[in-house]
């Protein structure tokens, strides 16, 4: 299992309502039974704070499930109140953003979808940061720390067993100047420089592409093992979305196969930004 706590607590949780739900009784009924809250028989199953060993091996016992699975869960409970890099930066990263960094962790793929800005995770550091001045309220001192925890998140793409990402960009995000000349030149240049990585595909979205599937950006996470579902994310300015229902995710996931199928292929799309860096950006 990934060493990511964020991901621990998530399969923690699925696999403790799985567990109630093949008992055919409800929080109501498992809380009663173990002198519980049902709110708290709830809130163990939707990952909502730390969850005690103990507790989980009440319940596994209670479910009578195998010695096998309750000392899988145990470890996961665990493994969950552990510290992963990002919680070192919580003044730069907002309560519920921390999330997806902990999910972002633990993927095998991501495919993303971006109407406005380039993705997050192909940013270069000015880029970033222009970004981040758009917001009045941030001092330097606040944006570099958002930088420096963007910069880290990159390290995912180039470790040890890197996740695949596709992304699609639409094409107003390549001519959108964030900064000035300069920086989308660093940044188009940055986006060739990644797009050679076996892990990355760049497609983009092209003006005339013509209508689509999608009501703005966002991300679909999936995770190596079977029992994680993938993840719809969609963020806010204030907050963010996570779908995790499967006809939500299958229609995300229909979404950006229609997404991918319109773009420019990941050669025409470095043409693209190529051409956009001979002409516009120099």
């Amino acid at each position: 299992m990934t060493g990511s706590p964020t991901a621990r607590r998530r399969r923690l949780a699925i696999e403790l309502k799985r567990l109630r739900d093949e008992s055919g009784l409800t929080c109501n009924q498992v809380g009663k039974e173990l002198d519980w809250s049902s709110s708290k028989v709830s809130r163990m199953e939707t990952g909502q704070g730390r969850v005690q060993p103990s507790d989980v091996d009440a319940l596994c016992r209670f479910y009578g499930t195998a010695d096998e699975l309750r000392d899988l869960l145990k470890s996961l409970a665990k493994g969950s109140k552990t510290k992963g890099w990002w919680h070192a930066h919580s003044d730069a990263i907002p309560a519920w953003f921390s999330v997806y960094v902990g999910l972002e962790q633990a993927v095998s793929d991501l495919r993303t979808y971006q109407a406005e800005f380039i993705p997050g995770l192909l940013q270069t550091a000015e880029y970033a940061s222009e970004l981040s001045r758009a917001w009045v309220d941030h001092t330097p001192e606040d944006i570099q720390r958002m930088v420096d925890v963007r910069m880290r998140r990159q390290e995912l793409l180039a470790g040890e067993g890197a996740p695949d990402l596709w992304a699609v960009i639409h094409e107003s995000a390549l001519r959108h100047t964030v900064g000035s000349r300069g920086v989308m030149t660093r940044q188009l240049e940055r986006m060739l420089e990644i797009q050679r990585l076996r892990n990355v595909t760049i497609q983009v979205l092209p003006f005339d592409a013509g209508t689509y599937p999608t009501a703005g950006s966002f991300t679909v996470l999936g995770f190596p093992e079977q029992e994680d579902p993938d993840v719809v994310y969609r963020e806010g300015l204030t907050d963010s979305v996570y779908l995790e229902e499967p006809k939500d995710v299958v229609l995300y996931t229909k979404a950006f196969d229609h997404l991918r199928a319109l773009a420019l292929s990941p050669q025409r799309s470095a043409l693209l930004i190529t051409r956009l860096l001979e002409g516009t950006y120099r």
